[in-house]
C-alpha cells in the first residue's frame, strides 16, 4: 500500500514541477487559492475576525447584566435603535447572546481551530504535497466565508437577527411571528448553517481520505502525530454527526416556511389556537444535541491535538502513552456521539432514559482523564521550555480538568436538575470547551506561526503579558460564575431585577463583568503581535523549536507541493526526544532531539508505547 502511495506521491512530484512554471495571478494565489497553506491562513485570518465581533458582543451584553438599565453612550452607537437613549432593549439582548453563542462555538472555534490547522498541518505532517482535492477545499472555504457573511447581514435587518439562543429551540424558532428575533434574522440564520454545514462536511471529508490514502513512505498509523490523529477523528466525528443537524434544519425551514408541523403541536398565541399539531419540540432537542454534544470535541479534539504536540515538543520529553492517547482520542469520539440526552434531562424525557445518558455520560470522563494524566506525566521532570505555547499548553489541561470537574454534576440527573439552565452551565462549558479551546488554538497560533508566515516569529514577551492576563481573567470570569449559578440565577435574563434574591449577587456580576472587559482588550495584544509579526517578526531557522515532525523539513519559503525534490521517508515515530543509547549518549551526538526523516541505528530500538 504504501509503495503505491509513494509512486502516486512521485508522479504528484512531477505534475507539480510542471504547474510550478504556471504564473500565479494575486488571485489565483491569495483568493481562490488551492494550496492548503494558503486556505489555513485564509480560515485563521476569518476566525479571527469572527472571534472579536464575538467577543465584542459578550462586552455588550455582560455590561447590561452588570448594570442593568443603565444609559451607555456605546449601546446607542453600536445598536441604534435597539438601545434608545443607550439602555439596552430585551429583544436586543437575547439576539446578542443567540448571535455570540452561534459565532464562537461554529464560526471560531470549529472552523477557526480546525479549518486552520487541519488545513495547515495534515499534509505537511503525513508528507503529502497537498490535500486530496484541492478544489473542495477551496470550496469548502468559501461556504464558510458565505456563511459568515450572511450570519453578520442578519444584525442589520429591521426586525433584528436571530433571537432564541444559540440552540434555536422551537416554538421560537419555528413560529415567524413568535417575536422580533424570529422573523427574516431566523431564517438567515437557517440558512448561513446550511451552508456551514455543507462546508464543514467538505472539509471533513477531504481531511479524512488526504491521511488515508496520501501518507509518505514509512509513515504507518502509529507513527502519526497526535494532532493529526486529533484532526482525523475530529473529522470523522463531524461526517457523523453534522448531517442530524442539516436534517433539523431543513425541517425547521420548512415548519417556519411551509407548513408543516415536525416540532410544532399545540401553539397558542394571545388565546388564538393555531393549526399546528402532532409535531414535537423536543424531537429538535434530539436532532440538535445529537451534533451539539459531539460539537464539543469536534471544537476540543484539534486543540487537545495541538497541545500533545507543543508539549511534548517543550518538555524535550516522549509523550506519555502515545497508544493509550490514541486509544482515548478514539473513545472520545465513540462515547461523545451516545451522550446528547444530559441535555435534555428537563425537557420532559423518558427518566429511564435519564439514567442511560447519566451512566454514559460519566463514562466519557475515563478517556477524558487519561488524556489529562497523560499530559502532567509528560511534563514531569520534563527539560520544560515554557513558551507561551507552552503555557497555553497547560492552560488549557487546567481549564480542561476545573472544567470538566463541574461537567460530572451537570452529567448526573438527579444533580442536574438543581442547576439546569443556570450560570453553572455557562461556567461548564465555556470553561471546558470555549476557554480550553481557544488555549488551544492560541498554543498552535505561537508554535506554527513561522511555518504559516515564512519564518518570522511572534514576540514572545507580547505572548507573556497575553497568556497571564487572559489566564487570570478567563478563571476570573468563569470561576464566579459558578456560585451565581448555584444560587440559582437563570441564564439568558437580560436582567434580575425582578427577583429580589439575586440582588446580594449584583456585585459579582460587576466583578465578573470588570474580568471580562479586561479579558477583552487583552487579546488586542495578541492581534497586535500576529499582524506587527507577519511583517516584522524576527527571522526564526527552519526548525525554531527544534521539533521532529516533518512539517519543519520544508522549506521556510512557502512552494506549492512542500517539498523540492522527493518527499522525506518516514522511520520512526514523531516523539524520540531526549532519546539515549546504552552508553547514555543522545542518538545524534550533542542534539536531543532525532527527526523521524533520520533512519534507526543499528543498536537502536523504536520507541512507541
Amino acid at each position: 500500500m504504501s509503495a503505491t502511495v509513494h509512486a502516486h506521491e512521485d508522479d504528484h512530484a512531477h505534475d507539480d514541477h510542471g504547474h510550478h512554471h504556471h504564473k500565479e495571478t494575486f488571485v489565483t494565489k491569495y483568493i481562490f487559492s488551492q494550496d492548503h497553506k494558503m486556505i489555513a491562513k485564509q480560515y485563521l485570518i476569518t476566525g479571527l475576525i469572527m472571534g472579536a465581533i464575538g467577543i465584542a458582543m459578550s462586552i455588550l451584553f455582560r455590561m447590561q447584566l452588570a448594570w442593568p438599565g443603565e444609559s451607555f453612550p456605546v449601546f446607542e452607537a453600536v445598536l441604534g435603535k435597539w438601545a434608545p437613549d443607550g439602555i439596552m432593549d430585551a429583544d436586543i439582548y437575547l439576539a446578542l447572546v443567540t448571535i455570540h453563542g452561534t459565532i464562537m462555538v461554529f464560526f471560531v472555534l470549529t472552523a477557526g481551530l480546525s479549518g486552520t490547522f487541519s488545513n495547515l498541518l495534515i499534509p505537511l505532517q503525513i508528507g503529502a504535497r497537498d490535500m486530496a482535492s484541492g478544489f473542495l477545499n477551496m470550496v469548502s472555504y468559501w461556504l464558510f466565508f458565505l456563511s459568515a457573511i450572511i450570519m453578520i447581514g442578519s444584525l442589520f435587518l429591521e426586525a433584528g437577527p436571530a433571537a432564541a439562543g444559540w440552540t434555536v429551540y422551537p416554538p421560537l424558532s419555528a413560529l415567524p411571528m413568535a417575536q422580533p428575533g424570529s422573523g427574516m434574522g431566523m431564517t438567515l440564520w437557517l440558512v448561513s448553517m446550511a451552508i456551514f454545514i455543507a462546508s464543514s462536511l467538505m472539509g471533513s471529508l477531504n481531511y479524512i481520505v488526504t491521511v488515508i490514502n496520501l501518507r509518505t513512505k514509512g509513515m504507518s498509523m502509529t507513527r502519526l502525530p497526535l494532532s493529526i490523529w486529533a484532526f482525523f477523528v475530529t473529522a470523522v466525528i463531524g461526517v457523523i454527526s453534522f448531517p442530524v443537524l442539516l436534517s433539523a434544519a431543513l425541517l425547521l425551514i420548512m415548519d417556519r416556511s411551509f407548513g408543516t408541523s415536525f416540532f410544532l403541536s399545540d401553539i397558542f398565541i394571545q388565546g388564538e389556537v393555531l393549526h399546528y399539531q402532532g409535531g414535537s419540540p423536543v424531537l429538535y432537542e434530539h436532532l440538535f444535541w445529537f451534533l451539539g454534544h459531539p460539537e464539543v470535541y469536534i471544537v476540543l479534539l484539534p486543540a487537545l491535538g495541538i497541545t500533545s504536540e507543543v508539549m511534548s515538543t517543550n518538555a524535550r520529553k516522549p509523550i506519555f502513552g502515545y497508544r493509550a492517547m490514541i486509544a482515548s482520542i478514539i473513545a472520545i469520539a465513540f462515547l461523545s456521539t451516545i451522550v446528547w440526552g444530559h441535555h435534555m434531562f428537563i425537557s420532559g424525557m423518558n427518566p429511564f432514559l435519564g439514567s442511560v445518558f447519566t451512566f454514559t455520560t460519566l463514562l466519557i470522563a475515563i478517556p477524558s482523564a487519561v488524556k489529562s494524566f497523560n499530559y502532567i506525566t509528560t511534563l514531569w521532570k520534563g527539560n520544560l521550555q515554557l513558551n507561551p505555547a507552552m503555557l497555553f499548553s497547560i492552560g488549557l489541561v487546567s481549564t480542561f480538568i476545573s472544567g470538566g470537574l463541574t461537567g460530572i454534576i451537570l452529567g448526573d440527573s438527579t444533580l442536574d436538575i438543581n442547576v439546569h439552565d443556570t450560570y453553572f452551565v455557562i461556567a461548564h462549558f465555556h470553561l471546558v470547551m470555549g476557554i480550553s479551546a481557544l488555549y488551544g488554538f492560541f498554543a498552535g497560533v505561537y508554535h506554527w506561526f513561522p511555518k504559516m508566515f515564512h519564518g518570522r516569529m511572534m514576540n514572545k514577551n507580547l505572548g507573556y503579558i497575553h497568556f497571564w492576563i487572559t489566564a487570570v481573567c478567563a478563571y476570573g470570569v468563569f470561576f464566579p460564575m459558578h456560585f451565581v449559578g448555584m444560587a440559582g440565577v437563570p441564564r439568558r435574563y437580560y436582567q434580575n431585577t425582578a427577583f429580589p434574591m439575586f440582588d446580594d449577587l449584583t456585585d459579582v456580576q460587576i466583578l465578573i463583568t470588570m474580568f471580562a472587559i479586561v479579558a477583552a482588550f487583552t487579546q488586542l495584544v495578541f492581534v497586535y503581535n500576529f499582524i506587527s509579526s507577519i511583517f516584522y517578526g524576527k527571522k526564526g531557522p527552519q526548525n525554531p523549536w527544534k521539533s521532529n515532525t516533518l512539517e519543519w523539513t520544508t522549506p521556510i519559503e512557502h512552494i506549492h507541493g512542500n517539498w523540492p525534490g522527493e518527499i522525506p521517508e518516514v522511520h520512526r515515530w514523531p516523539y524520540d526526544y531526549s532519546k539515549t543509547r546504552e552508553d547514555g549518549e543522545y542518538v545524534i551526538p550533542g542534539q536531543d532531539f532525532v527527526p523521524q526523516t533520520v533512519p534507526l541505528q543499528d543498536d537502536e530500538e523504536e520507541m512507541s508505547h
